[in-house]
């Protein structure tokens, strides 16, 4: 038996696609013949991911995040889904960082997924439970918090080495409704600016509302850019001492 919940859903697919098409470019072949491909997959550009939102933002009265072009048409659905019948703005967070290291060694060491107990503070443990590709989903388990509770949840994240970006998203979202993350990292002459945005909702048996948990998460990013961007940048100079070091051995 198909839900009320589950109706509206199908309902708001079917609107959104026929968005796609009218207003965004999208032929209906190309959404029925690949109903699993991302709106970047199916060839919407930037502009039509601007007509996109803005069509949303009039139609819904919601306001859909920038980095859409990842989601599917059902995740997109689901989505403003959310969002129309909640009465809070859901969570976004952007923070970033700029370190005085290569983009390379930046995205080795922060994607190294089985050295994040030291390469962050938080962290007891980081479990690879699946690879595929550039795929992984892996359970994170926190350190214990001020009242004694660890935190434990299997998320899965996209690399994408070329773009030098990341998805990622809480497969067990535990106290969010979603939990949607990215990670970007710029050359800059300077090093390399790396950016955390995270889009979120919590849901309304969570202890902490949707503007709670911002505060939390740009408090806690910062923290952590901090102790990473230390970390790796003191890696850097031990490389830069260790050459310095072998060249003066065969002066």
């Amino acid at each position: 038996m198909t839900s009320s919940n589950t109706g509206r859903t199908a309902g708001t697919i079917e609107e959104i696609t026929g968005i796609l098409v009218r207003n965004c470019g999208l032929t209906a072949d190309a959404a029925v013949a690949a109903p699993a491909a991302s709106l970047e997959e199916l060839g919407m550009d930037s502009l039509a991911l601007l007509e996109l939102q803005a069509v949303v933002a009039d139609r819904y009265q919601v306001q859909i995040p920038d980095e859409v072009k990842h989601l599917t048409i059902r995740e997109l659905a689901e989505l403003v889904e959310l969002q129309a019948t909640t009465s809070e703005t859901p969570g976004h967070t952007m923070n970033s960082v700029v370190i005085a290291a290569p983009v390379q060694l930046v995205w080795d060491m922060t994607n190294d997924m089985e050295s994040w107990v030291d390469l962050f503070t938080e962290y007891a443990a980081v479990d690879v439970l699946e690879r595929d590709g550039n795929t992984v989903r892996f359970r994170l388990t926190m350190l214990p918090d001020e009242t004694g509770t660890v935190w434990s949840w299997i998320s899965e994240r996209v690399a994408d080495p070329v773009k030098r970006e990341v998805h990622a998203r809480r497969v067990e979202p535990g106290p969010f409704e979603y939990m949607r993350i990215h990670w970007r990292y710029d050359e800059l002459p300077e090093g390399t600016r790396m950016t955390w945005t995270q889009d979120f909702s919590m849901r309304p048996t969570a202890p902490v509302t949707d503007a709670q948990m911002t505060d939390r998460i740009n408090a806690n990013s910062k923290i952590q850019m901090s102790i990473i961007r230390d970390r790796i940048e003191r890696v850097v100079r031990q490389r830069a001492a260790g050459v310095a070091e072998a060249g003066a051995g065969h002066e």
